[in-house]
């Protein structure tokens, strides 16, 4: 049986993280950066996000299968609730509800923390995407048209969103992900979401 665990990520997983991260660089329009970042930049991410929002690891067997984040929504602070979420699955570990594990577990830590909303955006076309985006609660908001310029094409980006509570009164401060990140509520919650993960589904061979 494997060991899984999901855990907040460290800036000693950045170079592992990396590796996950640079082949849909490369390969794929799912992200709009066209190199992959320095190791020392993508350190650098995991410093500026987590100084206020959650950045999570799925580890299989020593080996990090995906990895999770929020960050900013926005910069001014009427928009400090809101926050935009992002996860990357290492390439053959797919349909195994890592995303789903990763995701549950950040809606549940920003709720937490006090943001209200998230939003996602996805390069069009990825139905894909779109439909696992709505199996998670996100509804289709918008969309940037022709925003965004990839491998010899201009690519519209379409932006899903989800509430994580009922918008009425006037929020609480956001609580910083530091000041949490060791509560006993958050180390629940990802023992909790790690059952959402299930080993690779066998292939069935015919021989009829």
């Amino acid at each position: 049986m494997e060991h899984i665990i999901i855990r907040p990520a460290t800036e000693a997983d950045a170079e592992e993280m990396l590796a996950l991260y640079a082949p849909y660089v490369l390969h794929t329009t799912v992200t709009s950066e066209y190199a992959p970042p320095t190791l020392e930049e993508f350190r650098e991410r995991i410093r500026s996000y987590m100084a206020k929002t959650p950045w999570l690891c799925c580890v299989i067997d020593g080996q990090i299968a995906g990895y999770g984040y929020a960050s900013p929504h926005r910069k001014r602070a009427g928009y400090q609730w809101s926050c935009e979420t992002s996860i990357y699955t290492r390439m053959g570990f797919h349909r195994r509800g890592i995303a789903s594990a990763l995701y549950q577990s950040l809606f549940d830590i920003l709720t937490y923390q006090g943001y209200y909303s998230i939003y996602v955006g996805i390069t069009s076309p990825n139905p894909r995407s779109m439909a696992f985006h709505m199996a998670m609660g996100f509804s289709r908001m918008g969309a940037y048209h022709r925003s965004m310029y990839k491998f010899g094409k201009w690519r519209d980006v379409i932006w899903m969103g989800k509430s994580l509570r009922h918008h009425v009164g006037t929020p609480e401060p956001i609580t910083p992900y530091p000041q949490i990140q060791d509560d006993a509520y958050c180390a629940q919650v990802l023992q909790e979401r790690v059952k959402l993960i299930h080993e690779p589904q066998s292939v069935q061979v015919s021989h009829g």
